[in-house]
């Protein structure tokens, strides 16, 4: 019996276990915020203005959108062991690629692998978590949960100081190379702290690699990649992007309706409601919460004079409040009042919002980041814990990461939504005008809960 194996019955879900799971789940938000401060200088080198830069943002969010369940795919036929080594391996070779990366290219080719490594992460991971939840009969492991949305807070608020740090000291090429060592770090706890996956019979190599539905990915990629790219334009909106999407959706639904082993199971989503209603709100909370924080963020410098490091300090609440609540929510296990609470607050938020303009003082732009922290702390864990709930067993790992795309959607659809109502600048007026935006998406996110019957009030009922 090895000393991940024997750890099972002793204490499930110990630290050789969750560490390096937990750590490889930070790796593609950590590898997304640390790179905002290395844009600059990646441009000076390399001669490129900010849009072209800001392609190595894109690049990673695109990839992994896609990544996430097709990785959990993977996993549910080779095993979600495997699957989340072979991640940090890719890791691994996108940092080398990117540290010594001798034309911008190389970057982008970088930045595509760290989004596609990392993206490995999270669905095996929940994979791997429910695997031994079900062999010990614990049910709905709401403090692991929590541990996972304590962890991605964590995240956003080391993520920018981290990048700084490394940018000032050694060069925004240390933004890549941070990769080699966490990667090898986590790949190491892995052997010692996760067992190892049961073995793929020999008599089905053939028949495990005809099932990886190889055209149900490419179509899914091209939904994505069509849909992701209209919504991070709605200014001047292409148009025939989203006639391109609908196409690709229908192709996609066709094939996976009469294939054997689809990469999305259309049959097992279209009667699952409260799945459903799971990726709504995650989409929707996601849109009003990045929608919030990073155009309140822009409006505090532009139109209320701060400057970078007095924003920073005023959403310092923000990162608190959800840590503790998220805690605080898991060990209790709650789902249905804190989503309830989620979309109220969105609305006080939006409230807050509304009463605010160039002079406000700063208490009040304070406030504003407590009740943001509300909103993202409560429902970081009674989201997650809602698709534990409803994810059939077999298909836990492809749905996590089908979440974690509605969460990318959420998030390139809200710098969108900024800039349809800021316009060329974020003024008080486009500020208002956000804020009826966020009312309008905190009430249907109350009505998604409210009226949810199959919505339990805790994780284990």
């Amino acid at each position: 019996m090895t000393e991940a194996t024997g750890s099972t019955t002793r204490n499930p879900f110990g630290p050789r276990f969750t560490a390096p799971l937990l750590l490889g789940s930070t790796l593609n938000p950590i590898n997304s915020s640390m790179l905002a401060t290395g844009l600059l200088g990646i441009g000076i080198d390399f001669h490129l203005g900010p849009g072209q830069t800001a392609s190595l943002i894109s690049v990673l969010y695109l990839c992994s959108a896609v990544a996430q369940p097709t990785m959990g795919k993977l996993s549910t036929l080779f095993g979600p062991r495997r699957v989340f080594q072979a991640g940090i391996l890719i890791l691994l070779v996108a940092g080398v690629v990117g540290t010594l990366a001798p034309a911008f290219g190389y970057l982008l080719v970088s930045r595509a692998l760290i989004g596609i490594g990392s993206s490995a992460a999270y669905p095996t991971a929940m994979a791997l978590v429910r695997k031994r939840a079900d062999t010990v009969g614990l049910g709905v492991p709401s403090r692991v949960l929590g541990n996972f949305s304590i962890a991605a807070q964590v995240t956003v608020v080391i993520g920018l100081p981290l990048g700084g740090v490394l940018v000032g000291v050694w060069g925004w090429r240390a933004l890549f190379f941070i990769n080699i060592p966490l990667a090898i770090i986590v790949f190491a706890l892995t052997i010692f702290g996760v067992a190892p996956d049961d073995p793929i019979p020999s008599s089905g190599r053939g028949s495990v690699l005809a099932a990886v539905d190889v055209p149900g990915i490419l179509l899914f990629a091209g939904v994505v990649t069509s849909l992701l790219v209209f919504l991070g334009n709605l200014t001047t909106p292409a148009w025939w992007l989203l006639a391109v999407f609908a196409v690709l959706l229908a192709a996609l639904l066709l094939w996976e309706r009469r294939v054997p082993s689809p990469l999305l199971d259309v049959r097992m989503l279209a009667r699952n409601r409260p799945l459903q209603r799971t990726y709504l709100r995650q989409l929707l909370i996601g849109l009003g919460t990045y929608a919030a924080l990073y155009g309140t963020s822009q409006w505090m410098e532009q139109s209320a004079g701060l400057n970078p490091l007095d924003v920073g300090l005023i959403l310092v609440p923000f990162s608190a409040v959800s840590i503790v609540l998220a805690r605080i929510s898991s060990g209790r296990g709650w789902i249905r009042g804190p989503l309830t609470i989620t979309g109220i607050s969105l609305i006080a938020t939006a409230l807050v919002v509304l009463s605010l303009d160039h002079n406000s003082p700063v208490w009040a732009l304070v406030a504003m980041t407590l009740l943001f922290g509300i909103t993202n702390g409560l429902s970081s864990f009674a989201n997650q814990a809602s698709l534990y709930v409803f994810a059939p067993a077999a298909e836990i790992a492809v749905a996590s990461g089908l979440y974690r795309t509605f969460s990318y959607i959420g998030a390139i659809f809200s710098s969108s939504l900024i800039g349809l109502t800021f316009g060329r600048a974020a003024t008080d007026a486009g500020l208002h005008a956000l804020a009826w935006v966020l009312v309008a998406i905190g009430s249907v996110v109350v009505m998604l809960v409210v009226f949810d019957r199959a919505l339990p009030r805790t994780a284990n009922r």
